[in-house]
């Protein structure tokens, strides 16, 4: 399992409105889509989400996104130590996702390019 990085995990309540700050912090402009009733801004390592209540917050309980090369291999290293893997892996606009649950109750999501459009 190659881990690539981290992108760190925002609700907001006006994404219009934090869009700006964060595409100047980070210095790269925001690609943006639609999950479900959530709007979504990636900025850098900024993932800024906003949406019904409800949703964000089931969102708010992962930790963090963390880029890995793969996610299928991603998936069997971590239900091989131990971790359950709970959503996935499904397709995105950018890749490939799962959701897991580490032994110690966090909640993390993995993220691979493979069979992303863009």
């Amino acid at each position: 399992m190659e881990i690539l990085g981290t992108t760190l995990r925002i609700c907001v309540e006006d994404l219009e409105a934090a869009v700006p700050f964060y595409e100047r912090l980070a210095g790269s402009r925001a690609m943006r889509h639609q999950q479900g009733g959530v709007s979504v801004a990636a900025v850098g390592c900024f993932l800024l989400m906003s949406g019904p209540k409800a949703d964000l917050d089931v969102l708010r309980k992962v930790a963090a996104t963390i880029a890995v090369a793969d996610v299928e291999q991603t998936g069997q290293v971590l239900a091989a130590s131990g971790a359950a893997v709970i959503a996935g892996p499904v397709a995105t606009p950018a890749g490939r996702t799962l959701v897991a649950i580490h032994p110690d109750g966090s909640v993390f999501e993995y993220a691979d390019r493979l069979g992303a459009s863009a």
